[in-house]
């Protein structure tokens, strides 16, 4: 299901994950990687391609959600306030969003953008993750330079550091982790609701 309007997205039955970043950092390409289905999000060249709240149901018991990019876009401000309004709000008010998962290119050293939002984040307590993405183009070097510098950015203000994730879309680096993070969010949602 596709949607700008958050009372129009699915009911709140199942735990969802949300998937966002600055436009271009590789989104599409990580959640086709991780569900093993290319073209199930649709990957650009062009940042901005997507526009509106998408859900995939996963195994009939959780909901994949890939959210607009933040940032560079080619649409105009108008526009780019419209998706940040939608997506605050879908952040805020989703009572089944489980984790935000905020995917930064891990070719760069700390974004004031990603960090402003993983700080909107925090400010207002959702639970969230960080996903190094295109770790295949950079070398082991460079990666490891650039996960500390944003951890290290990250605990002059936080006491502690949220789970961090380093993933290859083209070498399926980091999949089975996500994956397994999730599995075991689920066990916990579900281990919730049985004693409710």
């Amino acid at each position: 299901m596709s949607n700008t309007r958050i009372d129009k997205l699915p009911n709140e039955s199942l735990p969802e994950y949300a998937f966002i970043g600055r436009s271009n950092v590789g989104k599409s390409s990580l959640i086709n990687m991780l569900v093993q289905r290319n073209g199930l999000a649709k990957t650009s060249s062009v940042p901005g391609k997507t526009v509106a709240i998408n859900h995939f149901i996963v195994n009939d018991a959780w909901y994949l959600v890939d959210l607009p990019g933040y940032g560079y876009a080619k649409h105009s401000k108008k526009q780019r306030d419209q998706w940040r309004v939608m997506i605050n709000n879908y952040i805020s008010q989703r009572r089944n969003l489980v984790c935000t998962f905020v995917l930064v290119d891990s070719r760069l050293e700390p974004q004031n953008n990603d960090l402003g939002f993983m700080d909107w984040l925090g400010e207002n307590q959702v639970p969230f993750c960080i996903v190094f993405t295109k770790a295949d183009k950079v070398s082991k070097a460079e990666l490891d330079r650039n996960v500390k510098a944003l951890k290290a950015r990250l605990l002059e203000d936080w006491e502690e550091l949220p789970p961090v994730f380093v993933t290859s879309s083209e070498k399926k680096t980091g999949r089975d982790e996500i994956l397994d993070y999730i599995e075991a969010q689920n066990a916990e949602v579900a281990a919730l609701m049985n004693r409710k």
